[in-house]
């Protein structure tokens, strides 16, 4: 059963997801504070561009919304990289909405739309001891590898 879909984000989108992102235990493993309403869509007008200012990266980013009412929860993002066949991805679900599978089917569907246009891996960088995490990669058919940058196990998965 689908519980999410993916919708491209949008500037406007920062007047929902602020509150989705405003919990502070959201960022015990990221790093970093609750964003602002004008720092949020700051961020979105970098973003919604989809690509790097030097042009070497293509941003693709969605937010997670509930099928059943359109409520977001969160976001998913890809940065591709290695003239299209390298993506490092990343999730992040709002606090209230965890737990409840919406991590995993909408990291499942972002890898599914990576490779369907010719991405050859998807990595992640996930904090050793967000368990969290670690089990939605694991459910995204992501494996650890023995690789860290900046304190956090590098996990990846290939087309194929």
């Amino acid at each position: 059963m689908t519980q999410v879909s993916l919708t491209p984000l949008t500037v406007a989108d920062a007047d929902e997801m602020v509150d989705v992102l405003s919990g502070d235990d959201l960022y015990a493993f990221i790093g970093g504070s609750a964003p602002t309403l004008d720092g949020l869509r700051a961020r979105y007008t970098r973003q919604v561009a989809g690509r790097s200012p030097d042009g070497q990266e293509e941003w693709h980013n969605w937010i997670i919304r509930r099928e059943a009412d359109g409520q977001a929860v969160g976001y998913v993002q890809a940065t591709i990289t290695e003239q299209g066949r390298r993506a490092e991805i990343a999730w992040v679900v709002g606090v209230g909405w965890q737990r409840r599978g919406y991590a995993t089917e909408a990291t499942q569907a972002m890898i599914a739309r990576l490779f369907a246009r010719d991405v050859d891996r998807v990595v992640a960088h996930i904090h050793p001891g967000n368990a969290a995490s670690a089990a939605v990669a694991a459910r995204a058919g992501l494996t650890p590898t023995d690789r860290f940058d900046d304190g956090e196990r590098l996990w990846e998965r290939a087309r194929g």
